[in-house]
């Protein structure tokens, strides 16, 4: 009897701790902690094209947009970097005409094309580019341009396996990513997944990107989804720049070295 007892209190023991690192969605959430000098913000595609009605890609992901408050959202997490002094990264998306005559593509890469989305005059030509669907939000410039955050070569399709995003943060020391931007579905996820391949930690701030809303083709759904059974963890940015105050703020890392400096003696 007494062994029967000690097993059902084992076994209600590790229910409980189970039960307690769950959601309601029944999924466990890991979360990422903070580290000071290891922890990046990662932005997808801060463009007109993408953020502004003044964009080619307004009437797809507009709504989204609009909903989320994402192109808000995006500058706060912005500002915070800079306030907290948190590595800012940029992964951007730009055709050149040499990327305009591929013999096949994906849909929605045949739709940005069509588009004439994210298009620039060429690699080292700056003609027409600012204020254009390429350029960055207006808002966003004061902090992209500041000679601090890092601009990654751009990405062609989705993910950053086609630019040295993963190389400019690793050259860094850096192992823990924010990430937000557009499109959720499409460039936010590609590089969450390719920065959990690549051993990342990653954080998916889901009210700071927005994705295309078709009929019967719900991206924001979608990458939802996809966010939380694959990201470390999901957060809104509210709840993001709490964590970013607690666990980043210079108490923290007075209070974190104090700990290490206890632990050597």
């Amino acid at each position: 009897m007494k062994k029967l007892t000690r097993l059902l209190t084992v076994i209600t023991a590790a229910f409980c701790v189970l039960t307690s690192s769950a959601n309601a969605d029944g999924l466990p959430d890991p979360g990422v902690k903070f580290i000071k000098g290891h922890t990046a913000i990662v932005i997808t595609d801060p463009q007109v094209d993408f953020l502004s009605p003044k964009g080619v890609a307004w009437h797809l992901v507009g709504k989204n947009v609009t909903e989320n408050n994402t192109v808000e959202n995006i500058d706060r997490l912005m500002k915070i970097a800079g306030e907290m002094d948190i590595p800012l990264f940029i992964s951007p998306h730009y055709y050149f005409p040499t990327d305009l005559d591929w013999k096949h593509g994906g849909a929605l890469e045949a739709a940005m094309h069509n588009l004439h989305m994210f298009e620039r005059a060429g690699q080292l030509d700056l003609e027409g580019f600012d204020g254009s669907g390429s350029d960055w939000m207006p808002q966003y410039k004061k902090y992209i341009n500041n000679g601090k955050t890092y601009v990654s070569s751009p990405h062609k399709l989705y993910g950053p396996d086609s630019n040295d995003t993963v190389l400019q943060l690793r050259k860094r020391g850096i192992d823990q990513i924010i990430l937000a931007g557009m499109s959720a579905n499409l460039c936010t996820e590609s590089h969450m997944r390719e920065f959990m391949e690549q051993g990342f930690e990653v954080l998916v701030v889901t009210d700071a990107v927005a994705a295309a809303q078709l009929p019967g083709l719900d991206g924001y759904a979608a990458a939802k989804v996809n966010f939380r059974m694959i990201a470390n963890s999901v957060k809104t940015t509210d709840e993001t720049i709490k964590q970013i105050k607690e666990e980043l703020s210079k108490k923290e890392m007075m209070k974190m070295e104090k700990m290490e400096m206890e632990k050597m003696k």
